[in-house]
């Protein structure tokens, strides 16, 4: 989202951003408003006052909450935040009407976009990506939220036909990536990849295959591949892989760099020969969708392999812009590795190849480009009115603009993953 934001301004889109959790400070010098928990207290009063008004809408509600259940408490919980962020903004956005709210993500702050839309007609328009389609069966309101939007914009077409089989028109659902701002030199290739050189950017959490790959290290060093190994990331499973590697005897090939800053990873790419991406589905339904380190990896000219999960192959097409290999069988890794550590005709050709997959479907201007299209398309005869003055939301004055509501926040640094770090609600404008 960071780097849509980024775009989006070098497009003199103005902005504006809340955050439904964590947040505030500013972002590219956008302020971004957070949401205070203690606000939720106000809701005691706000939401009789509102059920006078609409009690269509709350007999709605309850009989939501009622008759169907949340697919995790978490999932019920970020429901229920959006929800309260509505109710306590309800005035304010009634005082100046937003020509477009835009939720980034179709759990809380999707579910704020729908109420406002519900009780007070705002036009809205939604983000949907893999936590919110696939967590433990996809968000308790999916489809009840998103089949009202205006547009919903999702990174990839597996999240794009997935949505179109639970219901949502064809032509309402957007397939848009992701992209880079800036894309980088690409790299001369090692002329000697002995060791090779491997990097995995990931959480350390289930959907990352991790397991998988590590067993893919111990097949490398039974099959006498010269290797180093650096993981980047942290995450709950990191002292079970640190255990792991050590009981696969790969633990001195094999090093866990945890979390590191985007510069950093970039680094990392420049360093390695090649990018794993072992992931899988994981337990609750959770997968990947295109993480944004395998284009930075194609951008940078570092070859990647990659299991065939969720949507990781509609950027690597076997054999043609990198390698692809069941974690099942790591006997494949170990094949598909050793051609890359000698094969510098395949090598150039796949580095070749990744570069324009990057260059045609991530640059982060032209992506941000359909995007605006999108929202201009949405606001059409809806001109935004006058924003309250600095004392009414603290910072200052700004200027008029559509409002878009944002699921994970805008955090100050940048991340190599398509998942945002943290739950929250920047708002942008248009």
């Amino acid at each position: 989202m960071q780097r849509e934001i980024v775009a989006m301004q070098a497009r003199g889109v103005k902005l504006r951003l809340f955050s439904l959790w964590g947040g505030g400070g500013s972002f590219r010098g956008i302020p971004v408003t957070p949401f205070p928990k203690w606000k939720l207290l106000t809701l005691f009063w706000k939401i009789p006052l509102e059920a006078t008004r609409r009690p269509d809408v709350l007999r709605q509600l309850l009989h939501g909450l009622f008759t169907r259940r949340a697919p995790s408490w978490i999932n019920f919980w970020e429901n229920m935040l959006g929800a309260g962020f509505a109710c306590y903004y309800l005035r304010y956005f009634r005082k100046y009407p937003p020509a477009l709210v835009h939720a980034a993500w179709a759990g809380a702050p999707a579910t704020a976009a729908w109420l406002l839309w519900r009780v007070d007609g705002h036009h809205f328009s939604s983000g949907a990506h893999a936590y919110d389609i696939y967590e433990h069966g996809g968000d308790w309101w999916l489809t009840e939220k998103l089949e009202h939007a205006a547009f919903v914009h999702t990174s990839t077409e597996m999240g794009r036909t997935s949505l179109i089989e639970r219901g949502l028109l064809p032509e309402k659902v957007h397939c848009i990536h992701r992209g880079l701002a800036t894309i980088p030199m690409l790299k001369p290739l090692r002329l000697s990849r002995d060791p090779l050189r491997l990097v995995c950017v990931a959480r350390l959490i289930p959907k990352k295959g991790l397991r998988h790959q590590l067993r893919i290290y111990a097949a490398l060093q039974a099959a006498g591949v010269p290797f180093e190994a650096r993981i980047v990331g942290d995450g709950e499973m990191l002292a079970q892989l640190e255990r792991m590697a050590g009981e696969l005897g790969v633990a001195a090939h094999v090093s866990f760099l945890g979390h590191l800053s985007h510069l950093e990873v970039w680094s990392q790419l420049a360093w390695a020969d090649v990018l794993l991406h072992t992931g899988v589905v994981a337990p609750s339904g959770d997968r990947d969708g295109l993480p944004n380190v395998i284009p930075e990896a194609m951008a940078a000219g570092t070859l990647v392999v990659t299991s065939p999960a969720a949507a990781s192959t509609e950027a690597i097409h076997a054999a043609t812009t990198g390698l692809v290999a069941s974690v099942e069988t790591p006997a494949e890794w170990v094949a598909a590795l050793r051609r890359l550590m000698v094969d510098d005709v395949l090598c150039e050709r796949l580095r070749s190849a990744a570069r324009r997959w990057v260059e045609e479907n991530f640059d982060a201007h032209k992506n941000a480009a359909r995007l605006n299209a999108l929202f201009e398309q949405a606001i059409v005869g809806k001109p935004a009115s006058s924003l309250p003055a600095a004392s009414d939301l603290g910072g200052t004055p700004r200027p008029r603009l559509p409002v878009v509501a944002s699921g994970p926040g805008v955090p100050p640094g940048n991340s190599s993953e398509s998942e945002a770090q943290s739950r929250a609600t920047p708002k942008t404008e248009s």
